[in-house]
């Protein structure tokens, strides 16, 4: 297997953000660069021409509907952007910690839970590079469209009008070269900055949370498996290992989750939004394929966003959970008073839910469906009014 998150590193790399070798509290965090500014600027300059073409078809409500569900996917960016850079050290300090407990698991103390670690990992991978491959796939359909309608015009003979990948309107005339190149270049460019910045961002919470999930399993393996019969001092030994173990996990669960709140509730709150504009620009595109095809990709990478999140959420706050659980299935009764109170205070620490919480927004699989049923009302009630 390769490097923990490398695919993230990759895609923030090419964004000018370098994962710091040695060091990360030396390396990093002293302050964001020009280069840094010029990448959210050049993100942040879409939304002129995305507003501009709604200013422009304020009496089509088809076109701004179509506009507006990528002035959502824009202003989601934005957010996980600027998060990122506020942020940064504490990206760069977790994913070293991760790798540096990753390695610690291969440990004889830890080898019990070594398997978890690992196949968290390969998981994390593989729907890493799978979230990257549909985002990078949405946003080819959308710049193929243009060009299949260009080769398909010139193969009947018939006059095309050039349209670009996304709806946007300039401060010039982009119809003509070379502006129209120039104009598609930049759409190209925006959009690959899109898919990265979302599939390392994005990619790296999943991993977190992953990873969260394999560590906890092991701590709970752990505590079932040890003997509380063993020598006093042994027993004493192991069972601070334990605590300091569960601490560091919780501590990781916050950090998460303090890092997150800004993405978390922009999340929820622009797919929300973007939901309902997507189910109407489908019901309303029934019947061209190429359309269809773009606004369902396009659906299906915003609910694969969206799940990424809530699925997160909801193991690390059920494998919080089942440490209290470990704890009572182990043969605790054999340990001694003193060891049981430290016992005690690990079952107590586990009560408590570990949530990925933004706001009134809970990343959780039940907020995930009742999206999920939410679009399917949407798309009944637009039915019937048509």
């Amino acid at each position: 297997m390769g490097r923990m998150f490398q695919l993230q590193e990759n895609c923030l790399r090419a964004m000018g953000h370098t994962y710091p070798h040695g060091s990360v509290e030396a390396s990093e965090g002293k302050g964001i660069s020009v280069r840094h500014i010029v990448s959210l600027f050049f993100v942040v300059s879409a939304q002129y021409p995305l507003i501009s073409f709604m200013v422009y078809k304020r009496d089509d409500m088809e076109q701004i509907t179509a506009c507006l569900s990528v002035v959502l996917t824009n202003m989601l960016t934005v957010v996980k952007l600027t998060t990122f850079m506020f942020y940064k050290r504490d990206f760069w300090q977790m994913m070293q910690c991760f790798r540096d407990m990753h390695k610690e698991s291969a440990s004889p103390r830890f080898r019990d839970g070594y398997d978890y670690v690992s196949s968290a990992n390969k998981l994390a991978s593989l729907l890493g590079r799978a979230y990257f491959i549909s985002c990078g796939f949405t946003g080819l359909y959308f710049m193929l469209g243009p060009i299949v309608k260009i080769v398909s015009s010139t193969c009947r003979g018939s006059t095309y009008v050039r349209e670009l990948p996304m709806p946007m309107k300039f401060p010039f005339n982009h119809e003509d070269s070379p502006e129209y190149e120039l104009s598609f270049l930049y759409i190209v460019l925006v959009t690959a900055a899109v898919v990265a910045y979302a599939s390392a961002v994005d990619g790296l919470f999943i991993s977190f949370a992953i990873n969260l999930r394999a560590h906890f399993k092991t701590l709970q393996r752990i505590i079932k498996q040890f003997n509380y019969a063993g020598s006093v001092p042994e027993t004493q030994s192991r069972l601070k290992s334990f605590v300091i173990y569960h601490e560091e996990l919780l501590f990781l669960s916050k950090r998460l989750r303090a890092v997150y709140i800004p993405i978390v509730f922009g999340q929820f709150f622009i797919t929300s939004l973007q939901v309902g504009v997507i189910i109407y620009q489908l019901v309303t595109h029934m019947n061209s394929v190429m359309d269809l095809l773009v606004y369902l990709s396009f659906f299906g990478s915003i609910m694969l966003q969206l799940f990424m999140y809530c699925y997160g959420g909801e193991i690390i706050k059920v494998e919080s959970l089942q440490v209290d659980i470990a704890v009572r299935l182990s043969n605790w009764n054999l340990a001694t008073p003193k060891v049981r109170k430290s016992l005690a205070f690990v079952v107590t620490r586990s009560q408590r839910e570990v949530q990925i919480r933004a706001g009134f927004y809970d990343a959780s699989l039940a907020n995930f469906v009742g999206i999920c049923r939410t679009a399917l009302s949407l798309i009944t009630l637009i039915k019937s009014i048509e």
